[in-house]
Parts: structure tokens; C-alpha cells; sequence
């Protein structure tokens, strides 16, 4: 296992499976040293385990917790054409999507649940750049969606 992986296993958490996408596009895609991701949706088991903006139908406090599974999400569909999680040399960026309610304007504290997931698991190669955006409709009516730019170390 690897030392990314053991640390996952330390905060109880599990890799997920890669999300399969919903249209025509990978999950993730290998450019030189660099992995992109697809924005991730919060899915578990093939599931949103909740829909609807934030502000209204889901809590800020949920949809941080969304985020975090967000930010797995895209760990797997790193995994997914790295080959191996301990190849990160660092998060890049991290862009968060918050599908808001109209006086919403916690994205930043939203978003927050990736960003602190990815340094928990991390550490200081978890640390990024980062755009938190609010936005009318996400798809499946998802409240968050991220997506991450790692870079990679040589294989």
C-alpha cells in the first residue's frame, strides 16, 4: 500500500472507485508531469447522496463535507493514470464549483472541505492555488463539484 494510500486508511477513509463520467469526457487525462481532472461530483456508490444549492436545500456545513468527497473523488481518477497516489509531488490547483442559492456566499468555506482533505492526506503537497465559484446549477443538480491539477513526479 502506498504511504498516500496508509494515510487515507489513518483518517478512516477509503479510496473510491474512479467515478465513471456522464458524457464524453475521461475522468482524468496525463499531460507531461501534469494529471487534470474532470470536475468530480460528490458521489458515493454511483450516487449523489444529496441534490439541490446551497444556501437552501443543503446546508454549508453538508455541502463541506460534499467537497471532501469531491476532493476523493478526484485522488481516484488521479490514481487512475498516475498508477500510484505517492507520485504526487503537489496539488497545482483546485477548482470548486458551489451550486448556490441566490444570497449564498460561502463558496470559500465550501470549498474548503477539498482543500482540507487534500492537505490532511498530503501534507504540505496537498497545498494549492485555488478558485471557489459560485454558479446557478451544477449537474444531477449536485450542490458542489471540484476538479484538481496535480503535478507528478517522474516514473
Amino acid at each position: 500500500m502506498s504511504v498516500v494510500e496508509s494515510r487515507l486508511t489513518e483518517l478512516g477513509l477509503t479510496l473510491p472507485e474512479v467515478v465513471p463520467p456522464l458524457a464524453a469526457y475521461q475522468p482524468a487525462v496525463q499531460s507531461g508531469v501534469y494529471v487534470y481532472t474532470a470536475g468530480q461530483l460528490p458521489m458515493v456508490e454511483g450516487k449523489l447522496p444529496v441534490t439541490g444549492k446551497v444556501g437552501a436545500e443543503v446546508t454549508a456545513e453538508e455541502a463541506k463535507d460534499l467537497a471532501r468527497t469531491c476532493a476523493l473523488n478526484a485522488l481516484a481518477a488521479v490514481k487512475s493514470v498516475a498508477g500510484d497516489l505517492d507520485r504526487i509531488a503537489r496539488v497545482v490547483k483546485v477548482v470548486g464549483f458551489v451550486a448556490s442559492a441566490s444570497d449564498f456566499t460561502g463558496q470559500p468555506g465550501v470549498v474548503n472541505g477539498a482543500s482540507e482533505l487534500l492537505a490532511e492526506v498530503l501534507g504540505d503537497k496537498g497545498v494549492h492555488a485555488r478558485s471557489a465559484v459560485g454558479v446557478a446549477v451544477l449537474p444531477l443538480d449536485a450542490p458542489v463539484e471540484v476538479e484538481i491539477q496535480v503535478e507528478l513526479t517522474e516514473a
